[in-house]
């Protein structure tokens, strides 16, 4: 089975979450993205401590697909500097994770 991972990824508006969200899945590199919010996020821009509403975006893929969604969120994405981060999923069941696989590849 393929290596599952989670990426993440903040916008500042739903709109553009929902959009991203749609292109991925459309296009396979996702089997699943999960729009959370609004957050909070507390952080450092510019040398200013800055305070923002955003929506998070969870999204499951597979490693092989880490760079076209890395790629796809870029492209997408109104900030200069995006976070995008993988983290692994370390376990899961075996019926997610077959339907993740089944939905990306």
């Amino acid at each position: 089975m393929a290596d599952f991972i989670q990426v993440q990824t903040t916008t500042e508006r739903r709109e553009e979450a929902e959009a991203i969200a749609g292109e991925l899945v459309a296009q396979r590199l996702a089997a699943c993205v999960q729009i959370v919010g609004p957050i909070t996020s507390t952080y450092r821009w510019q040398g200013q401590v800055e305070r923002a509403e955003e929506w998070l975006l969870l999204i499951k893929t597979t490693r092989a697909m880490y760079e076209p969604v890395e790629e796809a969120i870029r492209r997408l994405h109104a900030y200069e500097v995006p976070e995008i981060i993988a983290l692994p999923i370390e376990r899961g069941s075996e019926g997610y994770l077959g339907w993740v696989a089944a939905q990306v590849e």
